[in-house]
């Protein structure tokens, strides 16, 4: 018994290095380039001055009018992204105030939402303009990679199956997951009443699926 128990002993390293040397990790990944189908944009109306109330009723009174206009544009969808209001100090004293109140608007409609800026900067801050996948176009690209995706991480299997000599493999885990880029800012602050609309081109985004995990060869 001690001779048996001494001799699997000096097996165990042995066997957990052959299991070791059965198991294989993997990646595969599959992409495409998806057009891009929805343009964000954030306006603002900001003042400055020595009221507060004032100037927030300014500001406001020109949001107000910024919305009465964004509604002849049914394909843009605009809503209140924020309002804030800040001292203005000099020599550790505040000497005024700042008020910003910003709008948010999203569209599928490229051509809109250049005309709708092109009319709203001439009173407001175009403080941000990017574009980028919508989400159910982003789910829509990952869902049809998926398959592409599994297919590649099998072929990549197959490879290492053969070039190992190895009779079959079983896969022990999988995980899949997916990535793309983000929205992609086209400008940022100070577009301030430009004479034109600013350009805006979809452009296209490159969405990604990547699959990694385990093989078992036998």
């Amino acid at each position: 018994m001690k001779r048996l128990a001494l001799l699997l002993l000096l097996l165990f390293p042995l066997l957990a290095f052959a299991e070791e040397k059965s198991t294989v990790g993997l990646q595969a990944q599959a992409d495409r380039e998806v057009a891009n189908d929805q343009v964000v944009a954030v306006v603002a109306a900001e003042d400055g001055g020595r009221d507060p109330a004032a100037i927030a009723a300014a500001v406001n009174k020109r949001l107000i009018a910024a919305l009465a206009v964004a509604r002849d544009y049914p394909a843009v969808r605009a809503r209140s992204a924020g309002y804030q209001t800040s001292p203005v100090y000099k020599d550790g004293r505040v000497e005024s105030w700042r008020v910003s109140q910003q709008l948010r608007l999203e569209s599928r409609d490229f051509a809109a939402m250049a005309e709708l800026l092109g009319k709203l900067q001439r009173e407001l801050l175009v403080r941000n303009l990017s574009v980028g996948l919508s989400t159910e176009s982003r789910r829509a690209a990952e869902d049809a990679l998926v398959a592409e995706a599994v297919a590649a991480f099998h072929a990549r299997a197959a490879l290492v199956r053969a070039a190992l000599k190895a009779s079959g493999y079983r896969i022990m885990h999988i995980d899949v997951g997916a990535s793309g880029a983000p929205i992609r800012p086209l400008a940022q602050e100070g577009l301030r009443a430009m004479a034109a609309a600013p350009g805006v081109e979809p452009g296209t985004t490159l969405v990604a699926v990547s699959v990694s995990g385990t093989i078992e060869l036998r």
